[in-house]
């Protein structure tokens, strides 16, 4: 079994359509999308309807919450410079694409093979809103809250790749497809982009479990391009952070 995570698209379907090509390449069996797929970016009916398309299984991060019940955005913790964003993403949205939102899993378990599952969260098993990072204790790892047969737990949210080990477990965190962090934010900071796209390949093969975390480029000026285009009210961070005056 060879599964391809994705997370944190973010509506920039540029890179989305970058990791999905890469993805083909790769010859997985299955694509799961950890969530948080079309607000901040200037692209959200894109990216939306290409996930629709793909038909593959999508967990709700707190960012796909929050397009459900606007109101709801202090509780998902929705930095206060990016609830314009939000709004202006809302109001494209049909009732097609809520209703493909309100169908995203809270988390799910995954066989890969008889003996070995893949436990799939956006933040954590428990919360969407909870970061795991490489210094998180372990104790908040939470895998009391794991199948007798997961063996690798993955989750989204951070913006940052990871491989963590614990007692026999894999944790890990395929990064984000479109605004990976070079590093954690402080509360109410504006982030630093990378200028890549991010996913990971989960693959069980004959016993053997592996993850291999990809880094692909995509084209930066067409992102750009479309972002300049565009009437997103955040659209001078984006041009900011890739140096496009």
């Amino acid at each position: 079994m060879k599964i391809a995570l994705i997370s944190d698209i973010h509506g920039n379907c540029v890179a989305l359509d970058t990791v999905l090509a890469d993805i083909n390449h790769q010859k997985v069996n299955q694509v799961i999308c950890l969530g948080d797929i079309a607000t901040i970016g200037p692209q959200p009916l894109q990216v939306i309807d290409t996930l629709q398309r793909l038909d593959c299984l999508c967990i709700m991060g707190n960012h796909d919450a929050v397009l459900l019940d606007l109101n709801t955005a202090p509780d998902y913790q929705i930095a206060a410079p990016l609830i314009s964003s939000l709004h202006w993403c809302a109001g494209q949205l049909t009732v097609d694409h809520l209703q493909f939102l309100q169908k995203f899993y809270s988390r799910i378990d995954i066989p890969l093979d008889e003996n070995t599952s893949l436990l799939c969260y956006h933040g954590s098993p428990s919360s969407n809103i909870k970061n795991i990072l490489a210094r998180t204790p372990v104790e908040e790892f939470e895998i009391h809250q794991a199948s007798k047969t997961t063996r690798i737990m993955a989750g989204g949210h951070t913006h940052i790749q990871m491989l963590r080990q614990h007692q026999g477990m894999l944790i890990v965190n395929p990064g984000s497809v479109g605004s990976p962090f070079a590093d954690t934010p402080a509360p109410e900071s504006i982030p630093t982009l990378l200028p890549w796209a991010e996913y990971a390949i989960v693959e069980q093969t004959n016993g053997i479990l592996s993850v291999n975390l990809r880094r692909i480029y995509f084209d930066i000026n067409l992102f750009c391009e479309v972002i300049s285009q565009s009437d997103l009210p955040i659209k001078n961070w984006w041009l900011q952070q890739y140096s496009v005056k």
